[in-house]
């Protein structure tokens, strides 16, 4: 890679199997609403704080109505649910290693709550990052972290908000979001211009990191129409 030093790859929903959507989902229906694009875009990747208070005023309810809240709520669906590793996930990370540059994983979990599944991976990162406190967090981890251009760093992420950011700093980006029928991240990042919109991590090979790199460089990561 010439122009990217860095590749940040969020975990949940990207490596591991996506449990925040069905949980979201859930919820709403428990409280007698909908799921809705609006949901969506007010919770996720947004600090908990927030996605709490959206969640609260959207339903006319307070912490009492949900006490236990959406961690506890998210826990209960792993236990019956599971939150595997998607499939491929050895070979990404191996792809990513042989590059040659610094790779961070990053999400809005505290490290502690890493699903367990993918704990045996974190050797491959240089550090894990919680984003909670300041979501969605490309600018913090570009340069707060790492000191970095924002043409330096990749970012591979499921959720639209996260690549509106991306777009907003011409920083490179690859949009993998679930593939729920009734879910709204795949049109919100069409309605965003995402260029690389991919099903899974296996779609991503070297050859189009090496185009992405390239474009990196020219600028040109988010001004063409082309798609793969």
């Amino acid at each position: 890679m010439e122009t990217i030093k860095l590749i940040a790859v969020d975990i949940d929903g990207v490596l591991v199997e996506d449990t925040f959507s069905p949980v979201l989902r859930s919820i709403a229906f428990k409280l007698g609403g909908e799921y809705t694009r609006e949901l969506e875009r007010n919770v996720f990747s947004r600090p908990r704080h927030e996605g709490r208070d959206y969640i609260f005023k959207t339903f006319n309810i307070t912490e009492k109505d949900i006490p236990h809240g959406f961690l506890e709520a998210r826990k209960k669906y792993i236990e019956t649910h599971g939150c595997g590793l998607v499939e491929g996930v050895p070979e990404f990370l191996e792809l990513l290693h042989s590059l040659k540059v610094k790779l961070v994983c990053y999400g809005g979990l505290v490290e502690e709550l890493t699903p367990k599944e993918f704990k045996n991976h974190l050797h491959y990162f240089d550090q894990y990052i919680c984003t909670n406190d300041f979501r969605p967090g490309i600018k913090e981890i570009t340069k707060e972290f790492y000191n970095m251009e924002y043409n330096q760093v990749l970012f591979i992420d499921d959720v639209n908000t996260v690549a509106e950011a991306a777009k907003s700093l011409n920083v490179p980006f690859i949009g993998i979001p679930a593939d729920f029928s009734w879910g709204y991240q795949r049109q919100d990042m069409i309605r965003t211009g995402v260029k690389y919109l991919l099903k899974s991590i296996r779609d991503i090979d070297k050859k189009l990191l090496e185009k992405i790199d390239r474009e990196a460089a020219s600028g040109t990561i988010w001004k063409s129409s082309e798609r793969t």
